[in-house]
């Protein structure tokens, strides 16, 4: 859970609350949104959460859908 809180702050530029009500949604459902973005942005921010993750070896998902 620190992990996902960690980008969520970073990648995300949530605030320590924003990040947690996300991660709790997210654990709770099993999917949240953690933000809107242009294509090319969400493409980006994808690709360094996906890297950040493996990194790290944290088995974390990330999805980019169309709004």
């Amino acid at each position: 859970m620190e992990f996902v809180l960690y980008i969520l702050e970073r990648f995300f530029n949530k605030s320590q609350g924003e990040a947690e009500a996300i991660m709790l949604e997210a654990h709770e459902k099993g999917v949240s949104v953690a933000g809107v973005y242009t294509f090319e942005i969400a493409e980006t921010k994808v690709y360094q959460v996906t890297q950040t993750a493996k990194e790290a070896h944290y088995p974390l998902q990330v999805r980019l859908e169309p709004a």
